[in-house]
């Protein structure tokens, strides 16, 4: 996969990234439901829903960001959910929204990343991964790692964009993602490149049946991929061995 980066300095992805992330965390849930349109509400609604069979209790949101993932995996009334991320400035305003909902002593959030994180072997029941995966700096040593820590037919649920392939999506996908995001997150977030990086990121992802081929890769079974709104993004479920 090829390497993009949101500033194209010598710093670590990882650490770009993290940059990245503190600069537009103010203004981070706002431009989300403005470019979306409120969609991606309703996918991460759809994830949670196809989790909901394995009973989780313990569950680890990766780049948990400011914690809209992991907020409504409260539905499925786990015992612990951890989010984890490698920005301070998003978790911060995660941190915020679980302290309104009282929901202190099931989330937490920390930091760590998919790659180093030293949780136990065999450890947690689920996985979510809400729009991070393009972000980790050695995507492979992420989803190995989060094999790891999955207990024996765990599960991990990933939601990410794709690129839309049919017409005329794919016409106004390249429409809206080169004029409207960049301009609309200048404007709002005060951080052009990060929106330029977004669509830079999901260009270079191996999306579909390529991730779920990595997915295998990485000592995954039953890797699977369901395409969201024509195409603009897609969950992705496996299970441990």
């Amino acid at each position: 996969m090829e390497t993009v980066t949101p500033y194209n300095t010598n710093d670590s992805k990882k650490n770009q990234v993290a940059h990245m992330f503190d600069n537009i965390a103010f203004r981070y849930d706002f431009l989300n439901s403005l470019l979306s349109l409120g969609i991606h509400k309703g996918w991460r609604k759809k994830c949670i829903a196809l989790i909901s069979s394995k009973k989780p209790k313990f569950i680890l949101d990766v780049a948990t960001g400011t914690a809209d993932f992991a907020i409504g995996a409260l539905k499925l009334n786990p015992t612990k959910i951890t989010g984890i991320d490698i920005s301070e400035g998003m978790m911060k305003f995660g941190r915020e929204k679980i302290k309104k909902i009282n929901a202190e002593s099931i989330i937490s959030l920390t930091y760590g990343d998919a790659e180093t994180c030293d949780i136990a072997d065999n450890s947690i029941d689920a996985i979510t991964v809400g729009f991070g995966v393009r972000n980790f700096e050695h995507l492979e040593k992420g989803l190995i790692n989060m094999n790891r820590m999955l207990k024996p037919g765990g599960q991990i649920c990933i939601l990410e964009f794709s690129t839309p392939r049919k017409t005329p999506f794919k016409q106004f996908y390249k429409f809206y993602f080169k004029y409207v995001t960049p301009t609309l997150g200048k404007i709002f977030s005060k951080d052009a490149r990060a929106y330029t990086y977004l669509p830079e990121s999901i260009k270079v992802f191996p999306d579909n049946e390529n991730f779920v081929e990595i997915l295998n890769k990485c000592g995954y079974i039953n890797a699977s991929y369901q395409s969201l709104s024509f195409g603009l993004a897609a969950i992705y479920l496996a299970d441990q061995k």
